[in-house]
């Protein structure tokens, strides 16, 4: 073989490598049937939320689509159905921008609803703005309403256990710091308007899902109740929607080329909710359908734990 066909043959397999790793990913071979079970999936009207809805409705699961818009949820509700052959797939009414609502929500679920097997805390958001409740959207959406959420279905999940808490945080939990004299001014992990100041505020909200997990499982010792936070992957999704439109343009060549599909970034949500034998492995961080290591800010016990007094006090939990 010549030096130019070698050379060729060491891309193609350098591609193969890339696209198998960052692009198509690991997936979750797991063939556990979730008959008889019930799943919440927030942020589930579309992207990497309905992918996830759609796999675990084909395993038997009864689920639930937990989305803000009644419209929106309501036709993807019809999607999952679709796309899975289960016609045992509702919408229910869900802002997390609103605490008001994430107690409605609660309310209602554990009035009609008799089991919760699995609660996927999947929503997200990437823009700055506030909350019902004043506070920043990401901290609000990303964590706050999350938070609440869990802890008002925690009895139900551990009636129902062995049961599992998943939250989809982000590798960019690693960009993230807490500042709780600047949440307390300003209720919110960072202030400012800029491209830079977005990432940032972003990641802060992406640190509360690690050491959220991290602090839980802690607290679920023995109940037969595990936790597990992840990174996606880095997805073609709608999270990018309001990016400006000359921010879209410009990444979607590399969105094309270097981005997961939805399919694709819900595999390690699907691990951490069904993988066999990883209930040793509560409060830990997947990516890749495999335990990651985390730095040490996202795994210390003393800010993990102020989060969740801090967090106990603005949802009104205290």
């Amino acid at each position: 073989m010549s030096e130019e066909l070698l050379l060729i043959a060491g891309v193609v397999i350098g591609v193969l490598i890339i696209f198998r790793t960052y692009v198509r990913g690991a997936r979750c071979k797991s063939k556990e049937k979730l008959h008889g079970k019930t799943v919440i999936v927030t942020g589930s009207n579309t992207g990497i939320g309905r992918a996830t809805a759609v796999d675990l409705a084909r395993r038997g699961a009864r689920v639930i689509l937990a989305c803000r818009n009644q419209t929106r949820g309501e036709a993807a509700a019809a999607v999952v159905q679709s796309e899975s052959g289960s016609k045992n797939v509702v919408y229910m009414q869900l802002d997390l921008a609103s605490l008001k609502s994430v107690r409605s929500f609660a309310e209602t679920f554990l009035r009609t609803e008799r089991r919760l097997d699995i609660l996927i805390n999947n929503a997200g958001v990437y823009m700055q703005g506030t909350t019902e409740d004043g506070l920043g959207l990401m901290f609000g959406i990303n964590h706050l309403g999350h938070f609440l959420l869990t802890n008002l279905l925690l009895d139900r999940l551990k009636q129902c256990s062995p049961s599992r808490i998943v939250t989809v945080s982000s590798y960019l939990h690693n960009y993230g710091n807490l500042d709780f004299d600047t949440l307390r001014t300003h209720k919110e992990f960072g202030v400012g308007e800029s491209s830079r100041d977005v990432f940032r505020i972003y990641s802060h909200s992406k640190l509360c899902n690690v050491l959220f997990t991290h602090e839980l499982a802690k607290r679920l010792q023995g109940t037969h109740v595990t936790c597990y936070s992840l990174h996606p992957g880095v997805i073609n999704s709608d999270l990018g929607r309001n990016m400006n439109k000359m921010s879209r343009k410009l990444l979607k060549p590399i969105v094309a080329l270097f981005f997961k599909d939805v399919e694709a970034g819900a595999q390690t949500t699907l691990y951490c909710a069904v993988q066999e034998g990883i209930e040793a492995l509560s409060g830990r961080y997947f990516s890749n359908c495999a335990v990651k290591k985390l730095k040490a800010k996202a795994q210390d016990d003393a800010v993990a734990k102020k989060l969740w007094e801090v967090s106990e006090t603005l949802s009104g939990l205290s």
